[in-house]
């Protein structure tokens, strides 16, 4: 009895490392910002629904502590790497780097500049960023029937998203529709609400015309706002657009002041890195871009939105 009760024990300590072992994701995110909090927060959703654990790091903004937070997760050997850049134009190295290690990476929501040279086991999941400021400027030019004065705040320009937007602006502006509008400033504003709040105060401290601001994200489409009706310049025709229909930017639409956002479905993005991230390490075929459509927002379709982001 004794020694079939030790072969018993034998055997079910055997049967544990059968199990299946969790594989383990390391995420690293610029920062944590009220759109990024979301992409995040997604991200680990996913996580739970694949068995997968996540593990977060935020570099603060900080793109030689990302570096350093990415080379500690390759120490770690973890399964895929996931990668919301700081700065774009350090995506080569990033590649180099976790690809060297022979780990599967995956982009999430800014475009590495790498893009068209990603090797296989490289992904990039995001929304379209042509179609972003497009679809934001033709609602703008729309309200101002075709002409009218634009100020236009950027996102920090050594993100891929900033200058694309922006291009969006500038290449819709140049359409025969909407030639009637012109861009008479654009300012980095960094993504900052705070920052798109100092630089609107500057502009109407400096006098200068304008029919609407148009801003690369909805922080700074807020900021802006702020800064009009601390300065007493707001009146309710004001036209002010952003990006990514946050909670706050559907919000201010709500009562009447956001006129124009455009939704980009953060945690769809978090999720869909997961979903690329898990497929890679099975070696299984994945997109080289994973696209997540972006969708117009204006007060006639604000409901569809609530609660989406």
């Amino acid at each position: 009895m004794k020694k079939l009760l030790i072969a018993a024990a034998v055997t079910s300590t055997l049967l544990v490392p059968l199990a299946a072992q969790a594989e383990k994701i390391g995420l690293a995110m610029a920062q944590q910002d009220t759109f990024l909090t979301i992409l995040k927060n997604g991200t680990l959703e996913a996580g739970k629904k694949f068995g997968a654990t996540v593990q977060v790091e935020d570099a603060g903004n900080d793109v030689g502590k990302q570096l350093s937070q990415i080379q500690n997760m390759i120490a770690q050997k973890v399964d895929a790497i996931i990668v919301n850049p700081v700065d774009t134009d350090a995506t080569p190295k990033i590649t180099k780097m976790v690809s060297d290690a022979k780990i599967p990476l995956v982009y999430v929501n800014r475009k590495p500049v790498d893009f068209a040279k990603l090797p296989a086991g490289v992904a990039f999941v995001a929304s379209d960023e042509k179609v972003s400021g497009t679809v934001q400027t033709q609602q703008v030019c729309k309200l101002l029937n075709g002409k009218g004065n634009l100020l236009v705040l950027m996102g920090e320009l050594s993100n891929e998203a900033a200058r694309t937007r922006t291009q969006d602006i500038e290449d819709v502006v140049k359409t025969p529709e909407c030639s009637g509008l012109k861009i008479v400033d654009k300012r980095e504003g960094a993504w900052d609400r705070t920052k798109g709040q100092d630089i609107m105060t500057n502009w109407l401290s400096s006098g200068v015309k304008f029919d609407a601001i148009v801003a690369n994200n909805d922080e700074m489409a807020l900021g802006a706002i702020n800064a009009l009706k601390a300065a007493k310049k707001w009146t309710p025709t004001s036209i002010v657009a952003g990006i990514d229909a946050t909670p706050d930017a559907l919000a201010s639409m709500k009562v009447g002041d956001l006129k124009v956002t455009v939704f980009q479905n953060a945690a769809g993005q978090g999720a869909g890195a997961v979903e690329a991230a898990m497929k890679l390490i099975k070696k299984q075929p994945v997109e080289r871009f994973v696209n997540v459509p972006f969708e117009l927002v204006t007060p006639q379709n604000l409901s569809k939105y609530a609660g989406k982001n």
